[in-house]
């Protein structure tokens, strides 16, 4: 399964969002079932950022999310998040 989060993030925090992003995605990095992390921003909104993780299935994203490591640095950043569905099942293709 994929998870992303967007954010809305002013220019004038994007720089530290960027790090707070960073050590957001360290601490999943290390959870059990993660596969991968990025950041990304859009191209044509540069105010519009994606925080993108791969997961072996939602049980283990649901509980990387549970971790205290991982609360307290993902809940400020959440200030910023678009109130949006953000797991999402990968659907094999005929």
């Amino acid at each position: 399964m994929i998870a992303i989060t967007r954010y809305r993030v002013p220019p004038e925090q994007a720089e530290s969002f960027t790090v707070r992003a960073r050590a957001v995605l360290d601490a999943l990095a290390a959870a059990p079932g993660h596969r991968s992390g990025r950041l990304g921003r859009a191209a044509d909104d540069p105010d519009l950022w994606a925080l993108i993780t791969e997961w072996e299935g939602a049980g283990y994203y649901r509980r990387a999310l549970g971790g205290y490591d991982v609360r307290t640095m993902l809940i400020p950043l959440s200030a910023l998040a678009l109130d949006e569905p953000g797991a999402y099942e990968i659907v094999p293709l005929p």
